[in-house]
């Protein structure tokens, strides 16, 4: 991109996307067609990229909404990894999701403990704690 030239906001967002994740997301939401622009343009271009929070907290704040809900296993797993990219220790995630049990019990935490330990092990080859 040329100096001076502004982003569009899916730009913005599918920069902001990768960086959360890691990877280059472009050829994960080409396919999607509008549903991929929709998930590039409002939460990372017009959320994630907000000031007021730092990247690290937003992914505490997701990880937990996503043990919370339930169900939410494929992306939870992608927003474990996202929170790893964030600085975020296994140790700090192990803690976020006993956290969740006060609020929405055992059976969503031990989903979630599960899915962070058998995303450590494939990705990472570690253990928490």
């Amino acid at each position: 991109m040329a100096h001076g030239e502004q982003l569009t906001r899916y730009e913005r967002g599918l920069e902001k996307m990768s960086e959360v994740y890691g990877v280059d997301v472009t050829e994960f939401i080409a396919p999607l067609g509008d549903l991929g622009r929709y998930m590039v343009e409002f939460p990372y271009a017009d959320i994630y990229s907000r000031d007021g929070l730092a990247w690290r907290d937003r992914e505490i704040a997701t990880v937990a909404m996503l043990t919370a809900l339930g169900g939410r296993e494929p992306q939870l797993r992608v927003h474990l990894q996202a929170a790893l990219n964030a600085g975020l220790t296994p140790a700090d995630l192990e803690e976020i999701i006993i956290h969740t049990i006060i609020f929405a019990g055992f059976p969503t935490a031990i989903n979630a403990l599960n899915l962070l330990h058998e995303t450590l092990s494939a990705q990472h080859g570690s253990q928490v704690r």
